[in-house]
């Protein structure tokens, strides 16, 4: 079983990373494709547009959100193709491009695979 973190794409690539996903279902500002160094872009474990629509675009509570992607992730079968990456590769970085380090759906996405790994 590999070792799983998360980091902003815009931050610098480090030969640490190993595997890397990005995790959003839209493509990052100002990130070119061919300069992201991506390994796989897997949008389906992104929140679904009505989520995350309705956290960015109103008075949204953190816990809320967090409560509702949980469960979106607990259906979600794409959650097994990216546990099986996790399971092949050593080191694996999840990339998400929000700009809040606190409140972000990469640190619920995280927290959720480090529960099923355990």
């Amino acid at each position: 079983m590999g070792a799983v973190q998360i980091k902003r794409i815009y931050d610098p690539i480090e030969d640490t990373d190993g595997v890397r996903i990005l995790v959003d279902r839209l493509w990052p500002r100002g990130v070119k494709k061919e300069t992201a160094h991506l390994d796989e872009w897997m949008k389906a474990v992104a929140p679904s547009v009505e989520l995350r629509q309705w956290f960015h675009h109103g008075d949204a509570s953190w816990e809320v959100f967090e409560a509702r992607y949980i469960l979106e992730l607990k259906q979600n079968a794409a959650v097994n193709d990216l546990l099986n990456i996790i399971n092949k590769n050593k080191q694996v970085t999840l990339l998400y491009a929000a700009r809040d380090a606190q409140h972000n759906h990469a640190l619920v996405l995280l927290q959720f695979i480090k529960a099923l790994l355990k």
